[in-house]
C-alpha cells in the first residue's frame, strides 16, 4: 500500500508498515495538536504522542477508516492528553488531601517558547476561550481541519462544531482588538 495523501483514508486493514509511514508524514502536525493538547509542555506533549503512536500501532485505538487518518490520530490525541489530565488531576488531588496542601497549581509555558509579541498575544487570547472553541479554532487553522473532521476528533456533532467555531472566532477577534466583551 502507498503513502497517502494528506487527507484521504487509509484503508481499515493496514500493516504496520503503513502505518510506521503514515505515523511518520503526520509527525510534525500531530507533534503540534499534542503540545496544544497539553498547554504547551513539551515533555508532556512527548509523552502523550509516544502513547498515542503506540496505542495506534498495538492496536487498542484502532482506525476505521470512518474519517482520514489525521483525523482519527487527532482525535487518539486528544483521547490520551485527556486521560492525561484526568488521571495528573487525580493524583494531585490525592496527594494535596494527604498533605493537607492546595490542588496544584497549572504552569504556564515557558517565555521561550513565544515567538513573537504577536503570537504571545494570539496565544493569550486563545487561552481565554473556552476550550471547545479554542479547540475547534485550532483544529481548523492551525491544522487546516475542514470543520466536520474537527468534530470528529472532538467526538461532538458538526452544527456544535461549527457554533463553537463561529463563536470562538467572534470571541478571539473581540480579544485581538481590545474588546474585553465576555
Amino acid at each position: 500500500m502507498s503513502v497517502i495523501a494528506a487527507e484521504e483514508a487509509l484503508e481499515p486493514a493496514v500493516s504496520d508498515t503503513d502505518l510506521r509511514d503514515e505515523i511518520e508524514r503526520l509527525h510534525g502536525t500531530c507533534f503540534g495538536w499534542a503540545m496544544g493538547c497539553c498547554g504547551h509542555r513539551r515533555e508532556e506533549a512527548e509523552d502523550v504522542l509516544q502513547t498515542s503512536y503506540l496505542r495506534v500501532l498495538d492496536g487498542s485505538a484502532r482506525f476505521a477508516g470512518e474519517a482520514s487518518f489525521k483525523t482519527f490520530l487527532f482525535a487518539v490525541i486528544r483521547r490520551v492528553a485527556a486521560e492525561r489530565r484526568r488521571r495528573d488531576l487525580v493524583r494531585g488531588g490525592l496527594l494535596a488531601r494527604w498533605l493537607r496542601l492546595a490542588p496544584p497549581v497549572v504552569v504556564e509555558p515557558p517565555p521561550d517558547l513565544l515567538l513573537s509579541v504577536r503570537a504571545e498575544r494570539l496565544r493569550g487570547a486563545l487561552a481565554r476561550l473556552p476550550r471547545r472553541q479554542r479547540e475547534v479554532l485550532r483544529l481548523v487553522f492551525q491544522h487546516e481541519l475542514p470543520i466536520a473532521a474537527a468534530a470528529a476528533v472532538l467526538g461532538i456533532g458538526v452544527g456544535s462544531a461549527r457554533t463553537h467555531y463561529e463563536r470562538g472566532k467572534r470571541r478571539l477577534r473581540a480579544l485581538l482588538e481590545g474588546s474585553h466583551e465576555k
